[in-house]
């Protein structure tokens, strides 16, 4: 594994470990890339909300100095990248980028946790049989990849649908279809298969294979030692050995450019 795109820090209160020590794991794991995706903040209309689950917006100069630091610091070890995650929320981007200006930043993966400020909307993990929920999810992911915002959609099979498995796989198989024509990898996401989450999923990953498209892993850091765990990430290779998924692996930004 050559680069990981998916590492958060502890600013979005679920994570561990500073950010040094994510970059010595990534090069003791020998790492070429590292990008770091914290949850990103959002300006909401609530001013009275705090999110429990990403950057406030205060912290966000102090994570581009402490990362545009390391990634100093670091430079004839391991090129760092510096991005967020965050869910495509056209209502609110205006804003986001608003509170963006300026920074150095890289590059964003779009992890669709909910259609709308997590105050007012329906996470995405949490099991339903709304087809319409699963409609809008699988809408506003292709919408987001559309956008050009995006490095590539985090976890595509999050959503937690229950209901008729027909009606799940016409859906996500559009959003499987649509990542095929951009040339955006579908995510193997090793944290969610280390920790027997429902993602990656085989019954979305058997629509991939079928759909023709390619794969890429992200490790989803929340710890440094999970950048070490080769164990998990020979795991995630073997499964898109099994489903017949070519990997992608390499400097995504620059090819981009």
């Amino acid at each position: 594994m050559i680069a990981n795109y998916h590492t958060h820090t502890k600013r979005c209160q679920h994570a561990t470990g500073e950010d040094r020590e994510y970059v010595e794991a990534a090069i003791e794991a020998g790492l070429k890339i590292l990008g770091f995706a914290d949850h990103c903040p959002w300006v909401y209309p609530d001013k009275n909300f705090v999110s429990g689950i990403r950057l406030a917006p205060s912290e966000v100069d102090e994570y581009f100095y402490s990362l545009e630091s390391l990634k100093k610091e670091y430079a004839k070890d391991i090129k760092i990248y510096i991005g967020f995650e965050t869910e495509h929320c056209p209502d609110m981007i205006p804003d986001q980028d608003k509170l963006l200006e300026g920074y150095p930043l890289d590059y964003m993966l779009c992890g669709q946790h909910f259609l709308g400020a997590e105050y007012v909307s329906f996470y995405a993990g949490r099991p339903h049989g709304d087809e319409d929920f699963l409609k809008r999810y699988v809408d506003t992911a292709i919408d987001g990849m559309n956008s050009g915002r995006y490095l590539y959609l985090a976890h595509p099979d999050l959503v937690n649908f229950t209901g008729d498995d027909e009606v799940y796989r016409s859906h996500m198989r559009r959003l499987c279809e649509a990542l095929k024509q951009k040339n955006i990898p579908v995510e193997i996401n090793v944290l969610g298969l280390w920790t027997g989450r429902r993602y990656p999923g085989k019954r979305f990953l058997e629509l991939a294979k079928e759909t023709g498209n390619s794969a890429i892993l992200g490790i989803d850091a929340h710890a440094p030692e999970q950048i070490l765990n080769a164990e998990a990430i020979r795991r995630a290779q073997c499964l898109c050995e099994e489903f017949e998924l070519p990997l992608v692996d390499g400097d995504l930004l620059a090819e981009n450019n």
